[in-house]
Order: structure tokens, then sequence, then C-alpha cells
């Protein structure tokens, strides 16, 4: 799979998908926090296909948020498809702001059809989030129909609970 001259390689990350275990999921993480992106790529394409992945997901996340692959991370948050998202508002909210174009899109798709697990301090953290996009952010086009849509967002989870209360 990590063979530069393969022309199969995403066959075998597929391959890899197929038989799963333990095993194989703690190697393909050690491969998505290589220095090889396009290694990386395959290992995060084969552990969304895998049964049972969902340790992975924070290293995943891990290497989604950081700042060296801000370019360069659609492919791994695409790679989200394949996890339980329902714990990780947070996380994907910061995704869509901080994300470059492909991963902003991603993102928003599965804030818009994923069900989250949403508490008081979820809001909270995903308000702290958002108060600093806004802070250090251009305040362009872009800028304001993210700002309509987040504070959507956070005004609809607001209510959620305040019929609660």
């Amino acid at each position: 799979m990590c063979d530069k001259q393969e022309e199969e390689a995403y066959n075998y990350a597929d391959q890899l998908a197929e038989i799963g275990g333990e095993e194989v999921l703690n190697k393909l993480v050690e491969i998505l926090k290589g220095e090889d992106i396009e290694s990386a790529y395959l290992a995060a394409r084969a552990l969304s296909a895998m049964e049972d992945n969902q340790e992975a997901l924070e290293p995943l996340l891990e290497v989604i948020h950081d700042h060296k692959n801000k370019m360069k991370n659609g492919t791994f948050v695409q790679a989200l498809e394949g996890f339980d998202l329902s714990s990780k508002f947070v996380d994907v909210l910061r995704i869509y702001l901080f994300g470059n174009f492909k991963a902003s899109f991603l993102a928003k798709e599965y804030l818009d059809y994923t069900e989250f697990d949403i508490t008081p301090r979820v809001i909270r953290k995903a308000e702290k989030h958002w108060n600093h996009y806004q802070n250090n952010s251009k305040q362009d086009e872009s800028f304001e129909i993210k700002k309509q849509e987040v504070e959507e967002i956070l005004a609809d989870l607001q209510a959620m609970f305040g019929e609660e209360d």
C-alpha cells in the first residue's frame, strides 16, 4: 500500500479494511500519523472502511486539526464518513470553521446530516470556537456565509435546551 510505484495501492488499502482487526488498525494509525501524506491518505481511507474503527477516530481528528495539514486535509475529512461522529460536534464545527474549502464543505455536510449528542457544555465549547473564529478571521463574504450558518446552528441548539429548562 505504501509503495510509491504500486498502481494497486487503493486496492491494498481496501483489502486491509476488509481484513480489519486491532493489529491492522494500529498499523494504519501509525501510517496515518507518519510523514508520507499519500500513505496517510490511504491509511485514512482504509480506516474509514473498517468495521470497529472507532479507536482510530481521535488519531484521525488529530491529523485533520494539525496545522501542517490545513491546506491538504480534505481527504482526511472525507474519511470521517466511515466513523460515528455523534460525539464530535465541536470537532466537526472546528473543521467547518478553520478547514480549507473541501474540508469545510464536507464538515458542513456532516453538521447538516449527522445526529450529534448535544449538551449545554458542547454548545459552550462550540461558541468558544465560533468566537475565536470571529475574532481571528477576515470579515469577507465567506465569513458572512459562515456567520449566518453557524449562528443559525447555535440558535437552534440553544433553543433545544431553552425549551427544556
